[in-house]
Parts: C-alpha cells; structure tokens; sequence
C-alpha cells in the first residue's frame, strides 16, 4: 500500500508498538513498576488490550495457571473521577487492581479491588483483589486475544515496516 495515499494525520504511525503515545510520563512509571512486579510474579503482561466489550484495558496479566489479572492505571485525582467504565472490566479478569503512584490519595479507590502502588522502578500489592473467577469459554476468549495481541506486537517490532492489524485490537 503507498503510504503516500494518507497524510501522516491520518494514517497509524508506529514507531514504537508497545505504547500508543495516550499516556502520561507519570502512567507510563506506574506502568513500569507495575509490570515488574506481575512479572516477579510470574505474569505476563501486556498493555492496552482491546476486549470484547469494547473496553481498553490499561495492563492485561495472564499469570502460569491461566488466571487473568486485569490493572487499571490512575495517574491522577482527576483521571481517577473522569472514569466511571472501570466496573465493566470485571467480565474479562479474575480480578481486578487499581495502580497508581505513592503521591495519590489512597482512600479514594474502591474497596472492592486491589490496589497497588508503583513508580517507575518497581510496585507493591497494597490492598489484593478479590477473586471472581471467570467462566471458562471466557478465559479462553481472553487468553487468546492476549496471545494473538502479544505475538503480534511481537512481529511488529522485527518489521515496523509491515503493516499489522494487531496492533490496533
């Protein structure tokens, strides 16, 4: 396809697949620490998963035994109350986190999700999820669209050229 046929306005640049370019230095830390601390424990994790819902998830974790994590990154006060979808994500994890950073309010976070806090070096669990474990045609659906999502993301950094389709999903 010529790239020339779309202005650089409207056409997808990726010049790096694992991020979009949405997000603020503070979530990007918070992202980080985060995703160092489900990979010390044993999860995989990705960022921005499309689900079927419609909804994006911030973080996605897919942890050894199938178990799907999803975390929700709150950067600020205000990004916190602007955001009223975060009960949706229930359907598409068996449980549910809040990460945001150590200068944020803590009481402000639901009770009935985990909380971790994270900068850019690391995180800690402060508050676990509670479980609600999800059927298990759902967690395949799930757990095939993350690994379809990551192989793709996969592919695109050997050939930034070539165009994928998964990075957009």
């Amino acid at each position: 396809m010529n790239s020339e046929a779309f202005p650089p306005s409207n056409r997808l640049v990726l010049d790096d697949p694992l991020t979009d370019g949405r997000q603020s230095e503070m979530a990007l830390r918070i992202w980080r620490g985060t995703g160092r601390l489900l990979r010390s424990l044993n999860y995989a994790c990705l960022a921005e998963l499309s689900l079927a819902s419609g909804r994006r998830a911030d973080l996605i974790a897919l942890g050894p035994k199938g178990e799907v994590i999803i975390v929700e990154v709150k950067s600020s006060v205000a990004d916190f109350r602007a955001d009223s979808k975060w009960p949706d994500y229930r359907q598409h994890c068996d449980r549910l986190y809040f990460a945001t950073h150590p200068d944020m309010p803590l009481e402000i976070f639901p009770q009935d999700a985990g909380l971790i806090v994270a900068d850019g070096f690391g995180a800690e669990i402060l508050r676990e999820a509670p479980e609600h474990k999800l059927a298990a045609a759902t967690r395949k659906a799930v757990s095939l669209r993350f690994a379809r999502i990551a192989a793709g993301r996969l592919q695109d950094l050997g050939d930034p050229d070539g165009r994928s389709f998964f990075h957009g999903l």
